[in-house]
């Protein structure tokens, strides 16, 4: 199975939208590994968006995400990083597809609801940086053998 993370960003916190953005990855029967919810430093900020630091807009970005605290999720399941993507919706979320999160409850590009990793390999960077090993855990959903067929699982 596939780990990935996700960030529950301030806006979504602000609204009173965390349970509803949380809701709807695990009705897609995604498996909660890890969750918390911290205050990004500016330590964190500038490594996690460390591809963006040289963008004008990297100050607006560490601003927003420091508002309120973030939820950090790992989320596990097949092909999570591409599900989670999905799920999501596009980055812009005025142009994200009903039936997204971003396209359901959003109308910003930088409030956008969540951040989700981007490949396996950012994933697996991600969910490092958030959460240390004993903070993440393994265990069968008692409904598995309904979501995934028996040679998926």
């Amino acid at each position: 199975m596939e780990r990935t993370l996700i960030l529950i960003k301030p806006d979504a916190l602000a609204r009173g939208l965390a349970g509803e953005v949380l809701s709807r990855f695990e009705q897609k029967g995604l498996k909660i590994a890890g969750i918390k919810m911290i205050q990004l430093d500016d330590q964190l900020l500038r490594e996690h968006y460390s591809h963006l630091a040289d963008k004008p807009f990297f100050p607006t970005i560490t601003e927003f995400m420091s508002r309120t605290p973030v939820i950090a999720l790992c989320l596990e399941g097949l092909e999570a990083v591409a599900v989670c993507r999905s799920l999501c919706g596009v980055t812009n979320s005025r142009q994200a597809a009903p039936g997204t999160i971003r396209g359901d409850l959003g109308m910003s590009m930088q409030a956008n609801l969540v951040h989700a990793s981007d490949s396996v390999e950012t994933a697996a960077q991600e969910v490092a940086r958030f959460f240390d090993p004993d903070e993440l855990f393994s265990y069968e959903p008692a409904l598995l053998a309904y979501q995934y067929a028996a040679d998926e699982r």
